[in-house]
C-alpha cells in the first residue's frame, strides 16, 4: 500500500461512518484504512465494520481510554506505509483527496508533508467560515499552484496562525513516526510536530486544490478549551519555548512571530465576550493574562 489511513476514533458513530465511507469511496486505491476505537460506548461501531468485507479495512478497539494523544501515538506505531493521514473520525476526505497528496509527493519527493485545499463545514455538513478559519484564510499561503515552504519560513508562516488543518494533512510516515507527537500536548500537537518538522529544516507542500472537508464543532475540545482559557495557558508555554528555540537556531523572524504569537492573542481577545455572555466570567483572567502576556 502506499497510503495508511489511520482514523482514531471516538465520538459520534454516523459521523465515523461518513469518515470511512470517503476513505472507501476514493479515486485512488492503493490504501489501508485503520481504525483504532479509543473505547466509545457503542458496540454499533465494531458491527458496521465486521460487514465490511473489504480487506484494506481494519478495526480495532482499545481495552482502555488512552486520550487523543494517546491514541494518535498509538496510530503512529501502526504505520506501514510510505505515506500516513491521521484523520478525524468526523470529517471527509472528497474523492479527489489520495489522489493529490500523492501527486504532490511525487512532484516533491523530498517533502514531509502535504497541505491540500480545505472547505470548513459544521455539524450539519454545511459550508462555513468561523471566524477562527477567516483568520486562517488571511494568513494562509496565496496559490493558485503547488508550493513548498522550508525551515525558517514554514516556521514563521505558521507560527503567526496555524492554518494548517491537522486531520487534513498527508505525512511522510519516516518523518512523522520518527518524530511522533509530544506527549502532555492536546490543543498544540499538530502545530508543535509540524515546527519540529521546520526546525529540520524540512519541508511541507501546499497545493490549493479542494480536498478536503474539515467539521469545526462549537463543543470540540479545543473549543471548550478556549473558552475557559485552558487552550491559551498551553499555547502560551509553548509559544515561549519555541521563541527560545528559534532564537537558538538564529531564526530572528520565526523567534519573534512565536514571542508575540498574534493571532494567539487575537483568539483569546475573541472568547472575552463569549465568555461573558455565557457567564463564565471565571475564565476572564486566563484570558486576560494571554492577551497581554
Amino acid at each position: 500500500m502506499t497510503v495508511d489511513v489511520m482514523l482514531p476514533y471516538y465520538g459520534d458513530v454516523d459521523q465515523m461512518k461518513l469518515a470511512a465511507q470517503s476513505v472507501m469511496s476514493q479515486q485512488y486505491q492503493d490504501w489501508r484504512l485503520v481504525v483504532i476505537d479509543d473505547g466509545y460506548p457503542d458496540p454499533e461501531p465494531a458491527r458496521w465494520f465486521a460487514s465490511i468485507e473489504d480487506p484494506r479495512v481494519t478495526y480495532q478497539r482499545n481495552e482502555e481510554n488512552l486520550g487523543a494523544n494517546g491514541n494518535y501515538r498509538k496510530a503512529l506505531g501502526l504505520v506501514e506505509a510510505p505515506y500516513v493521514v491521521i484523520m478525524g473520525a468526523d470529517d471527509v476526505m472528497l474523492p479527489n483527496y489520495l489522489e493529490v497528496v500523492v501527486s504532490a509527493f511525487a512532484e516533491y519527493p523530498g517533502a514531509d508533508v502535504v497541505q491540500p485545499g480545505v472547505q470548513v463545514i459544521d455539524e450539519k455538513g454545511i459550508a462555513c467560515t468561523p471566524l477562527v478559519d477567516a483568520v486562517k484564510k488571511v494568513y494562509a499561503p496565496k496559490t493558485s499552484k503547488r508550493i513548498e515552504l522550508k525551515g525558517e519560513a514554514m516556521a514563521t508562516s505558521l507560527v503567526r496562525a496555524d492554518w494548517a488543518y491537522f486531520p487534513s494533512l498527508a505525512w511522510r510516515s519516516e518523518t512523522i513516526t520518527r518524530i511522533g507527537f509530544t506527549e502532555g500536548l492536546d490543543v498544540v500537537q499538530d502545530l508543535a510536530l509540524l515546527l519540529d518538522i521546520a526546525a529540520e529544516h524540512g519541508s511541507m507542500v501546499v497545493d490549493p486544490v479542494l480536498a478536503f472537508l474539515y467539521r469545526r464543532h462549537s463543543a470540540s475540545d479545543s473549543s471548550v478549551r478556549a473558552l475557559d482559557g485552558r487552550r491559551f495557558d498551553e499555547e502560551r508555554r509553548f509559544f515561549a519555548q519555541q521563541a527560545e528555540r528559534f532564537a537558538g537556531l538564529g531564526w530572528n523572524r520565526a523567534a519573534r512571530a512565536a514571542r508575540f504569537h498574534t493571532t494567539s492573542r487575537l483568539n483569546a481577545a475573541s472568547m472575552v465576550l463569549k465568555s461573558v455572555a455565557k457567564g463564565r466570567v471565571d475564565s476572564l483572567p486566563r484570558l486576560v493574562k494571554h492577551i497581554v502576556s
